[in-house]
């Protein structure tokens, strides 16, 4: 999957969770900390495989259960350690929902469910993705999803993808927009308490 959909799939679900268990709408600190969790896998794995061959894959060490769970969890305890549990649990879940998305998006393009990487290194990795280069490789798969997008090959993914985008907008502008209302309530709040003469 791509950054955007991860991070889409993972806003949805966080914020109809938050919704579900009474917490209301998320908030920002904790938005910000879901987007870097839905991201997190990658940040470690591609890098470590692709650019610097320490991994096999690109889905491997931070992908796989007997380190995310841990990871997740560490992430909660921090967070409360620091009175920022709220955090945590977002980061946390974020990652998670990560796993899941790598293992059904090779069903939208026609494959079969992508599991095995969930049990590294017990279910070894393939290598052939190992030192092949962060900039070419990222360059690779997305010329082959533009050249897939456009020639009309992925249509039932694209539309799979458009549903996903426009409900994460909808259900992002529902929430209040965090965490860019707040940030944006703090900068009135701050122009408020300044005097009129100060105020440019």
């Amino acid at each position: 999957m791509w950054p955007w959909e991860h991070l889409a799939v993972g806003y949805v679900a966080y914020s109809l969770s938050t919704r579900a268990f009474g917490s209301g709408a998320p908030r920002g600190a904790a938005v910000i900390a879901l987007a870097v969790g839905t991201q997190f896998p990658d940040l470690v794995d591609k890098p470590l495989a692709w650019a610097l061959g320490v991994l096999p894959s690109g889905h491997s060490l931070a992908h796989s259960v007997f380190f995310a769970v841990p990871a997740s969890a560490l992430a909660v305890v921090v967070g409360a350690a620091l009175g920022r549990r709220r955090v945590g649990v977002a980061f946390g879940f974020g990652y998670l929902a990560h796993l899941p998305g790598d293992v059904v998006s090779p069903m939208l393009l026609g494959g079969r469910a992508n599991v095995g990487f969930l049990f590294w290194p017990v279910v070894p990795a393939p290598e052939s993705e190992a030192s092949i280069g962060f900039v070419e490789m990222v360059g690779y798969l997305f010329g082959r999803y533009l050249n897939e997008v456009l020639t009309g090959q992925l249509s039932a993914y694209v539309a799979v993808e458009l549903g996903l985008l426009a409900s994460v907008a909808l259900l992002w502008v529902l929430d209040g927009m965090p965490p860019v209302r707040t940030a944006f309530a703090r900068g009135q709040d701050e122009t408020a308490s300044v005097p009129d003469e100060e105020v440019p």
